[in-house]
């Protein structure tokens, strides 16, 4: 099987390297999806397990937008795109939409993604930035934490962070490296994202 990925990748050939397909570790617990939409796997998601989920898409998508060069901008977060390996760490999946983001570039695009996780001024202009993946990992963390928690500091902090993601004004959203370094930090504090 080896010997068939690297002839059909012609040995691993960077024309391959987005949009075009790919390969990796098979991830047996399936995709986030999966467990929001079966009540009894739902439950063995409990409040830790469900932040680093959310941690682990916040240091995925920081290294991509901020890490890579050119930025690479992934167009469809989603539930149905975070992979959940053995330990329920968050793995992204589905690069089929993802956009280099050049600096020479007007970075026009065709609409793409999921529904319901599109960022408003895609939809309406078609322009792609980081800020649209910023929208859509807010819609991504409200529906990572929705399930029951008592309504500690945590939660409603990291809710407050998620909805920050969302702000109408795609400049006002905050960076994936500011995101992922509150959510590294612990619970992010009123202070820091009470600014969005």
């Amino acid at each position: 099987m080896y010997r068939e990925i690297i002839k059909a990748t012609e040995e691993f050939s960077e024309i391959f390297c987005i949009g075009e397909g790919g390969f990796g570790s098979y991830l047996e617990r399936g995709s986030l999806a999966k467990f929001f939409s079966v009540d009894e796997e739902a439950k063995e998601l409990d409040w830790e397990k469900r932040v680093n989920i959310i941690k682990g898409v916040a240091h995925a998508l920081s290294y991509m937008h901020h890490d890579c060069t050119p930025s690479i901008v992934h167009r469809d977060i989603s539930s149905n795109n975070v992979l959940l390996d053995s330990e329920y760490e968050a793995r992204l999946s589905d690069f089929g939409t993802a956009k280099f983001l050049r600096k020479d570039s007007s970075n026009w695009t065709t609409l793409g993604g999921t529904l319901g996780y599109v960022a408003p001024e895609l939809a309406y202009t078609l322009r792609v930035t980081e800020k649209c993946d910023v929208y859509s990992f807010g819609i991504l963390t409200l529906e990572t934490i929705k399930g029951t928690h008592p309504g500690d500091i945590i939660l409603i902090s990291t809710i407050k962070l998620a909805k920050a993601c969302l702000h109408v004004n795609p400049e006002s959203r905050p960076t994936m490296h500011m995101i992922s370094s509150l959510l590294s930090v612990g619970a992010p504090c009123r202070q820091q994202v009470g600014k969005y």
